[in-house]
């Protein structure tokens, strides 16, 4: 059995802890998409951790943890995080790494770098991790995959193909230096030392277990509205952050995939530039802001602080029709829990009308929030296990929005911890 978990908004929805949580009952976790440019934060028994590349089931023993061909492999990053995991006290995880991920190679974090910095204040927000430049080259057919370390004479050639045309945007639009071939080759071997006992034909792999009955959970990363064909383009991520992606990452057929769990936050918060209807600032903000999360709203990967605003119906039923939901993860609900009113934006109004269907980009850019207010309910629902153990309002927030997205809210997340859940 293959199921999805996926985020139904701008990223940040905490889909981690409820990956963490459901890679207890899976034998394989996989990332199919993205790079080290976003993070899941997750509180278990080990401590508080924010993983980047690593697959979110490196916590049980039990578990197989993949890096399929869809993501941008940052080699070292990669590697960085499975010592800084162990040396937390984590028994050493099982990794695998596709022979077709392709890698992002040191020019591509530069290339980031110093677009952003060209740019200025028109940039696109962005983490500066490679990931624009590397999916750019992969779609260019400049990119280099994991398999080509294998065969050095064949790595030398591409390298000496691709360097000319880097070179001239280094020198001539960035004022940069010219990359060295040596070097880079030398570093690639490093690359390959490092991944070399890992590296396997993934899609083999699963075509195997899947016939065996095993259980997989295809992890993405960000979500929806970061998708670069449906989201908020052009402030976007570079790969698909869809379910649907999940079979191209991972190398399955797509009917396998029968469970989408798609992750929405009982607020909103969003880190990078673009548009957002239901954002909030000032005080407001910075209160929702301290509170947020397991100690604040701020990037797992940045550190910085996140965007934040009310949750947006609008958004997060488009998301959630995107993604193919099953059922939704409702998480960090418990953060309201100060508020004496609580509004939920419903509506957005462009040009004089209110619509509940989520716009193309242009219009987005003119559209108000219109929001319904709901009572609070004051108090701490942390350590609650049992849905109708929650206070009345907490309940009837939950139901207003499950109705207004459309979608069956089967998970409620009330704290940080792994066991701080509810199952409806």
């Amino acid at each position: 059995m293959v199921n999805a978990i996926v985020g139904a908004n701008w990223g940040d929805e905490g889909k981690g802890k409820i990956t963490d949580m459901l890679a207890r009952e899976s034998d394989i976790v996989i990332r199919f998409q993205g790079g080290a440019n976003a993070g899941h934060t997750i509180v278990n028994d080990y401590g508080k951790f924010a993983l980047h590349t690593l697959p979110s089931g490196v916590f049980y023993n039990h578990t197989t943890n993949i890096i399929g061909n869809g993501v941008a492999l940052n080699i070292p990053v990669l590697f960085n995080e499975i010592e800084q995991v162990v040396s937390k006290g984590v028994p050493r995880p099982k990794i695998l790494v596709s022979d077709r991920a392709q890698m992002v190679m040191p020019y591509h974090i530069l290339f980031d770098e110093y677009e952003e910095e060209r740019l200025g204040k028109s940039s696109f927000g962005s983490t500066k991790s490679g990931i624009a430049p590397f999916y750019s080259d992969k779609y260019a057919k400049l990119g280099f995959q994991v398999q080509e370390l294998f065969d050095e004479d064949a790595l030398r050639a591409h390298l000496e193909r691709i360097a000319p045309q880097k070179n001239v945007l280094l020198e001539n639009l960035y004022h940069k230096p010219a990359l060295d071939i040596d070097k880079l080759f030398n570093t690639l071997m490093e690359y390959k030392k490092m991944v070399e006992p890992y590296v396997c034909d993934v899609s083999l792999y699963l075509s195997n277990a899947i016939k065996e009955g095993k259980n997989i959970l295809l992890e993405g990363q960000l979500g929806t509205l970061k998708d670069p064909d449906h989201g908020i383009y052009p402030m976007v991520t570079s790969s698909s952050t869809l379910a649907a992606y999940g079979a191209i990452g991972a190398g399955i057929p797509p009917y396998e995939i029968t469970g989408i769990v798609t992750v929405c936050k009982a607020y909103s918060s969003a880190v990078g530039a673009g548009a957002f209807v239901s954002e909030i600032f000032g005080e407001e903000a910075d209160e929702l802001r301290r509170r947020g999360g397991d100690g604040g709203e701020y990037g797992a990967t940045t550190g910085r602080p996140r965007r934040m605003g009310w949750f947006d119906c609008v958004a997060s039923k488009y998301g959630c029709r995107l993604q193919g939901t099953t059922e939704v993860a409702f998480t960090v609900l418990d953060v309201l829990g100060y508020l004496d009113k609580i509004p939920v934006c419903v509506g957005y109004e462009i040009d004089g009308e209110v619509t509940t269907d989520f716009p193309v980009t242009t219009k987005l850019e003119k559209a108000k929030p219109v929001y319904e207010v709901l009572d609070g309910w004051k108090c701490d629902i942390r350590g609650i296990k049992n849905y109708f153990d929650l206070p009345e309002n907490c309940r009837k927030y939950i139901e207003f929005c499950e109705e207004h997205i459309g979608y069956p809210i089967k998970m409620i997340s009330n704290g940080p911890k792994r066991d701080d859940i509810i199952i409806r």
